[in-house]
């Protein structure tokens, strides 16, 4: 058994070297080493190892290497992600990366379970129900977050600035995500507040049809565009919603290896509001698309960025089925702003930057001092 895992693997790593290798006889000696300790491990290692799993850890290795966002599916976990849970299983409403070996939070979702706990993003989950995550691939770490509807999960976290781990407990519930929350706040003038939770496949007619009302009926002064703590979603949702604010011009382009993965995007004539100020909020838990929104408007000088510095997630991942029924997420492309530049692991800096205090979720001007600033900016 263990000669054919051998094998095979030494047909795929000179498939691989046949392709991409810069340096044959370094990758031999790879290869070699590579067999070296697969050998000592065999031979030497206390416990009885199971070499099929070894080898799933192998794979995942090499695509967790890539980037924070690339990882191997076993076909159980395939299928498990595959599976439309149809209400049996509850969510906690965070998006996650894997970084340094262990649970990185992307973004809590605003009004779910995990943001009300207080998750943050940034924070890295190191025990899921006190079973410590390192070691594990980020599909198994998703695995075990999810649950029934209504059962707790305890999540032990560790947090920039926090000398001791941090310990929460959270209920399960089924993650329904209201795209867009809107208002009219009354300052010295009208102001509009748009809330955009993530970019699903209706959230552009969701934020369209606001916006028409608003033009109707309220005739605001300008536009408020919450994207803080939004993980992103569609890239289509993205450059629609963008191109509603925009007149012409490159909204976002997209890098890979292969040429169909290689494009650009532009705006259609015609900015719907017709040129009236815009403010987008951004924290660190804006990423994705929110960076494409806020980084294309910034770059067009369509509207003020005011808050911190965006996640810095610029890339893009497809789920690639493999011949064991397993698959694997693997990073395609990367998106590049109008002016060229890369979001990935940069983000998009604040044209303001005023930090985010502790707050409620709900839109309330007393307790949310960037909203309050942003109010006061366009209302002057």
């Amino acid at each position: 058994m263990r000669k054919k895992i051998l094998f095979c693997l030494f047909i795929f790593l000179i498939n691989f070297n046949s392709s991409y290798s810069k340096n044959s006889e370094e990758f031999y000696k790879k290869i070699d080493l590579f067999s070296e300790v697969l050998d000592k491990i065999q031979n030497e290692y206390v416990d009885e190892v199971d070499q099929a799993e070894m080898m799933d850890s192998a794979i995942n290795g090499v695509l967790q290497s890539l980037d924070p966002y690339s990882a191997y599916m076993s076909p159980e976990v395939f299928k498990d992600m595959q599976t439309d849970t149809k209400g049996e299983f509850g969510g906690l409403g965070i998006e996650v990366g894997m970084e340094l070996g262990v649970i990185k939070v992307i973004a809590p979702i605003d009004g779910t379970p995990a943001s009300k706990a207080g998750i943050k993003a940034g924070d890295y989950i190191v025990e899921i129900n006190k079973e410590q995550v390192q070691g594990k691939t980020l599909m198994e770490a998703v695995k075990l977050m999810r649950g029934p509807v209504g059962t707790d999960i305890s999540l032990t976290v560790r947090r920039k600035g926090e000398k001791k781990s941090l310990e929460f407990t959270i209920k399960r519930e089924i993650i329904e995500i209201k795209s867009v929350d809107a208002k009219i706040i009354e300052n010295k003038n009208k102001v509009a507040y748009l809330k955009l939770k993530s970019f699903n496949e209706n959230s552009d007619k969701q934020l369209f049809k606001k916006i028409k009302e608003f033009e109707k009926k309220q005739n605001p002064v300008g536009y408020i565009i919450d994207v803080r703590n939004n993980p992103g979603g569609l890239l289509t949702q993205a450059i629609n919603i963008t191109d509603f604010f925009l007149d012409n011009g490159e909204i976002v382009s997209t890098k890979g290896k292969k040429l169909s993965e290689t494009r650009k995007f532009f705006a259609k004539k015609g900015d719907e509001i017709k040129g009236k100020p815009i403010i987008v909020i951004t924290n660190n838990g804006s990423a994705s698309a929110s960076e494409i929104l806020a980084g294309a408007l910034k770059d067009h000088k369509r509207a003020i960025i005011l808050g911190e510095k965006t996640y810095g997630k610029g890339s893009v991942q497809s789920i690639v089925p493999l011949k064991n029924g397993g698959g694997m997420r693997l990073t395609i492309s990367k998106y590049y702003l109008p002016s060229g530049k890369s979001i990935s692991e940069v983000g998009v800096q604040p044209d303001i930057y005023v930090e985010e205090v502790e707050k409620n979720f709900e839109i309330d001007t007393k307790t949310d001092n960037q909203l309050n600033y942003a109010i006061n900016l366009l209302a002057s």
